[in-house]
């Protein structure tokens, strides 16, 4: 905190903070480790993690909703659970950071001889069509590299998508000077796409590929839910949300540990579940850990539909996602459509000078707060923002997260719990 406080309120948020900060670097450190296979779909990971998060809601004393704190639901997943191998001779391509593929490629085994192709080529149709016949006709080539290196950025708009378009009939080789950012899909390209790092590829160099992909049409997850009662009978429900679940494994070596996204939002969810139940509030405390947020928000969709808590009984959700660092303050998504509560947030924090600052933002579709505001339920997504920028790749590890403002932010949620009016105006 950056301005001096009464002793007694100094004291007592500082020990709050600071326990709630070791839990949320424990739990953290925890779910990116590699026995969670990236919290995806191979080797169960999600569920790994879903039992995880069950035994530290029981630690902390969280009720739950029925018998079990598992909600489940399943969905189609695209996966890579065996080999994935990509090499010039005896040359090894790092997965992450020389090639990724795309997260919907299908199974492939065997060699790509690829006809470069740069943007002029691509945006001359004749000049296309005739060198697409020649690696239709599979003699020279059986695949076509897209040199999209160009630093025109009208060119790389236009073309950003076309690599699909060639995949209907070909493998495709991508090369990318983009930060590599991988995710999920739940249905399989007809041939392969795989980006590539331009100092890696080899020009008339056959790329040898094992890569072994699986559709699963049913995939198993869960939601993990629970709450602690208000200190008196209450009607409503505050919750707290964040997802658990991340990109999973790319083969047997390679897996996305997710620490900023999401593994740090769920800590802070679980520290403050341990805070409400030493403190509880005057609304009922509800804590989701929801599924499937990587796959196209799946997990928030299915609760919505099915709730546990009726929907017009929830008087706020607060969704937690990228809460690892935070030195340049936070983004609150709906910050812009729920004024008052905003409103509240700044106040609070202007007085107690927690945060560097707090931006709002409109409605948007980019974490699991969506599907509730899209119900009606008022809510909010907060995010960190701060020096670390890795998303979605390898490189979202434990070590890298700073936890800068871990402190700051669970004071702030309390507080804003405590004040927070009964009713909307």
């Amino acid at each position: 905190m950056r301005k001096l406080l009464t002793a007694t309120f100094l004291l007592g948020f500082i020990s709050i903070g600071f326990a709630q900060t070791e839990t949320i670097k424990r739990v953290t450190e925890e779910l990116c480790s590699p026995k969670y296979h990236g919290r995806g779909y191979v080797n169960n990971g999600d569920g790994l993690a879903a039992l995880y998060i069950q035994d530290e809601f029981k630690k902390a004393g969280v009720s739950m909703y029925g018998e079990s704190y598992l909600q489940p639901f399943e969905f189609p997943v695209n996966t890579f659970p065996g080999a994935a191998s990509f090499k010039y001779g005896d040359s090894v391509l790092a997965i992450g950071k020389a090639v990724l593929v795309d997260p919907a490629c299908p199974h492939f085994y065997g060699k790509l001889n690829c006809k470069l192709m740069k943007p002029e080529v691509l945006l001359d149709e004749e000049t296309f069509m005739t060198e697409l016949q020649e690696v239709l006709a599979g003699v020279n080539y059986n695949a076509v590299a897209l040199d999209l290196t160009t630093e025109n950025a009208d060119t790389l708009k236009l073309l950003r998508n076309f690599k699909y378009e060639l995949a209907k009939f070909v493998p495709v080789v991508e090369l990318t000077n983009a930060k590599f950012t991988w995710s999920v899909a739940q249905t399989q390209l007809k041939n392969l796409v795989v980006q590539m790092k331009p100092e890696f590829y080899q020009n008339g160099v056959p790329l040898s590929v094992d890569l072994n992909a699986s559709l699963v049409e049913r995939h198993q997850a869960n939601n993990v839910v629970g709450y602690i009662p208000a200190k008196k009978k209450c009607s409503q429900t505050i919750v707290f949300t964040a997802h658990y679940d991340h990109l999973g494994r790319l083969g047997k070596d390679t897996y996305f540990p997710g620490a900023n996204d999401n593994a740090s939002g769920t800590a802070m969810l679980i520290a403050l579940a341990n805070y409400f139940h030493e403190n509880p509030s005057d609304f009922n405390v509800a804590f989701i850990a929801f599924a499937g947020e990587e796959a196209g928000l799946i997990g928030s969709k299915y609760f919505v539909d099915n709730p546990l808590i009726k929907l017009n009984k929830i008087r706020f959700l607060v969704n937690l996602d990228i809460m690892g660092s935070g030195e340049e303050g936070v983004t609150v998504v709906n910050g812009s459509v729920f004024t008052d509560e905003f409103d509240l947030l700044v106040s609070i924090n202007e007085k107690e000078q927690l945060l560097q600052q707090i931006k709002a933002r409109g409605y948007a579709a980019n974490s699991d707060h969506y599907w509730f505001s899209d119900a009606g339920v008022p809510a909010i997504f907060i995010y960190t923002m701060g020096p670390n920028k890795n998303y979605h790749d390898i490189f979202d590890t434990y070590e890298a997260l700073s936890f800068a403002e871990s402190d700051d932010i669970t004071v702030l949620l309390k507080l804003f719990i405590e004040q927070l009016p009964k009713k909307r105006k």
